[in-house]
């Protein structure tokens, strides 16, 4: 059976680290590793010689010179270790490991109600990852947990703040009753944020400074700029979703406003119309499907949607002139609802901020915020890679 190890208290910091890296692909050699942590190389090459001879590295034909000898490139065998990453959503879990250079290696779904409170779904996500790990060789080690939430959140406190439709969650302290329980470093995130991260490292394409947007039942954004994810100065940046739009008139919205984009471009508004009009529709799935099956209704419903994204993303677009956009969620899967956002944006937004710009559905689909949050897990468990981060990126 795959062990749940206690990395603080039987794998040294530093040696964690070195797993990470190495593991994620980030370095290979004894001198990427002194330089991706900013150590002595001789402390390096004597931890380096004490994990080849204890197995947790090994080394692998040869790595790429910079004049001299060429190094002994470095890896993690299969059972050493992995990171167990999460993404929570109204009404199931997704489930995945990350391992060999950061890819998923296994995903599985459970469904559970947020509405059930913290401690019983949390309940059954340290169920489920013990379960994985049960999957995962002998010797296997998880590292570290990343989890995303469907709300607000405090990073640094590792809580949902003032979240919508989430009773008990505001405030609960997410991280260290994860840590309590699996004994591992944990990264709590919002899930609008850890698909953005996904997004923007999952594109062939790549650039610098891009908006990922997760359309579904609610609607939420993410923002990265230089490769690194932008949360602004109260943790707030990207939340799209309650921002006043015409179209949304006096409609009360769930955060206690009215007139947000939620109210006219979202599923649950979406569901709302429908069931207005007599048709059986108990969530956005349903909403799919009736547009799939090309339900006259429900297209024109879906393309006003996003229309009226589209109308608030040109905005976004003009100020901040992203290169790409990337449009994931459950409603970015249909045609009607993308090409509206796009005629919106093209017609709206100014032709210096559209003359390259990228509007490219998801690229990594529902393990968008798996990947997303395993990465920003990578660089908490590496705190040396964000020595230099921009203020208001970390």
């Amino acid at each position: 059976m795959a062990q749940i190890a206690r990395p603080r208290v039987g794998v040294p910091r530093l040696e964690r680290e070195i797993l990470v890296l190495v593991s994620s692909g980030r370095a290979r050699s004894r001198k990427e590793i002194a330089d991706s942590l900013g150590i002595a190389p001789s402390t390096v090459s004597q931890r380096v010689q004490a994990m080849l001879a204890s197995g947790a590295l090994e080394e692998t034909g040869e790595g790429a010179s910079s004049g001299g000898r060429r190094p002994r490139a470095l890896r993690v065998p299969g059972s050493t270790g992995y990171l167990g990453v999460v993404g929570v959503g109204g009404t199931h879990a997704r489930f995945g490991v990350l391992r060999h250079g950061g890819g998923l290696d296994t995903t599985t779904e459970v469904a559970i109600a947020i509405a059930d409170g913290p401690e019983p779904v949390l309940t059954q996500v340290t169920g489920a990852l013990r379960e994985l790990a049960d999957t995962m060789p002998d010797g296997g080690r998880l590292l570290g947990v990343g989890i995303s939430l469907p709300g607000p959140v405090d990073v640094s406190r590792r809580a949902l703040d003032s979240p919508s439709r989430m009773p008990g969650w505001s405030g609960f302290d997410v991280g260290t009753w994860l840590e309590d329980a699996l004994g591992v470093p944990v990264v709590v995130e919002n899930d609008a944020n850890a698909m953005a991260v996904g997004e923007h490292f999952g594109h062939a394409r790549r650039t610098r400074h891009s908006v990922s947007v997760k359309a579904g039942s609610a609607i939420g954004a993410g923002i990265l700029v230089d490769d690194r994810l932008y949360r602004g100065a109260g943790g707030g940046a990207g939340d799209i979703t309650h921002t006043r739009v015409p179209a949304g008139g006096d409609t009360p919205c769930t955060c206690g406003n009215r007139g947000c984009l939620e109210t006219v471009a979202s599923g649950a508004h979406l569901v709302r119309l429908l069931r207005e009009q007599g048709y059986d529709v108990a969530a956005t799935a349903d909403v799919l499907r009736l547009v799939r099956d090309a339900d006259p209704v429900a297209t024109t419903l879906a393309r006003t949607a996003g229309r009226h994204l589209g109308e608030v993303l040109c905005t976004v677009v003009n100020f901040f002139n992203p290169g790409a956009v990337y449009l994931g969620g459950a409603l970015s899967t249909l045609e009607p609802f993308v090409s509206a956002i796009r005629s919106q944006i093209y017609e709206g937004a100014h032709p210096l901020t559209t003359r390259d710009l990228v509007i490219a559905p998801s690229a990594l689909g529902a393990d968008a915020n798996l990947v997303g949050v395993g990465r920003l897990l990578e660089d908490t468990l590496v705190p040396h890679a964000l020595a230099t981060a921009p203020e208001g990126t970390r």
